[in-house]
């Protein structure tokens, strides 16, 4: 696999994966737009490990208080921070009975051109709508069972391309009137159990395969998705205590409008 495909596909994984602009979406685009082969379960794995560990390490504190508080609260005493492994937990099952059935139908229609472009325009405009209308005064302390399931069952809408994983899960906060950092703190910690899964899947498929060693290139893959993961969430995070996710906006409007003129227009088969 070239070294060129590889340093691609890990800084989009390590930058998408975490601004509310869709990672999955951008991958596809990736050997649409450069020509390249798709890159193999290997590499998959790889950059999916490499942003696992970068959200993990930007958030060890609150990933130490929420095991603190498991442990305290075995132990029989209370724990605030275990209220939050809960709510993880209870927002994370939707999106696995999700993914489990939409991987029986089957994902290939999904990664169509159009819907890209559509999810990645609609989806934009409505973070956009949420993001200036609703109050900001939440924080993830004062996130209810409720609130986390509903963001929970909103997260099940990531599983088409362009949507955003971390973009319809800040809305859904947002929606619920949490601070703009607020909302992609808590984005970000629900997105440790998915990317855990995600990876895990990819490592049994390719655990089935046979070919489980590490090579130089997925060595490289991890690593650089895991330097521009964690760059990109400490930016985001900086940029989300100061403004506002007009920027994000932007960018998935500007790209929407250009995949779905390029559909249309015949450029892609």
């Amino acid at each position: 696999m070239p070294l060129l495909l590889i340093i691609i596909l890990a800084l989009v994984q390590g930058v998408t994966e975490f601004l509310p602009i869709s990672s999955s979406a951008h991958l596809i685009l990736v050997p649409k737009v450069t020509g390249y082969e798709d890159q193999g379960l290997t590499i998959d794995v790889a950059v999916h490990v490499g942003t696992l560990l970068a959200v993990m390490l930007y958030f060890i504190r609150d990933l130490f208080s929420m095991i603190r508080g498991f442990f305290r609260t075995l132990a029989g005493k209370r724990d605030p921070a275990f209220r939050l492994v809960l709510q993880i937990i209870l927002a994370t099952i939707p999106l696995i009975a999700a993914g489990y059935f939409l991987n029986e139908m089957g994902t290939d229609w999904l990664r169509s051109l159009e819907i890209i472009g559509w999810a990645t325009l609609g989806f934009g405009i409505l973070l956009w709508i949420v993001d200036k209308a609703c109050l900001t005064i939440r924080r993830v302390e004062h996130l209810g069972y409720g609130g986390a399931l509903f963001i929970g069952f909103t997260q099940v809408l990531a599983l088409i391309p362009g949507t955003s994983r971390s973009g319809i899960t800040m809305t859904s906060a947002r929606l619920l009137g949490f601070e703009r950092s607020e909302s992609a703190r808590f984005s970000m910690l629900l997105g440790i159990p998915a990317l855990a899964g995600a990876g895990a899947l990819k490592g049994y498929e390719l655990y089935q395969t046979g070919n489980m060693a590490l090579t130089e290139s997925a060595g490289i893959a991890a690593g650089l998705s895991f330097v521009s993961a964690l760059i990109a969430i400490a930016v985001l995070m900086y940029w989300l205590k100061r403004a506002s996710y007009t920027p994000f906006v932007i960018y998935r409007l500007i790209l929407g409008t250009v995949l779905l003129y390029a559909y249309y227009a015949g450029w892609f088969a």
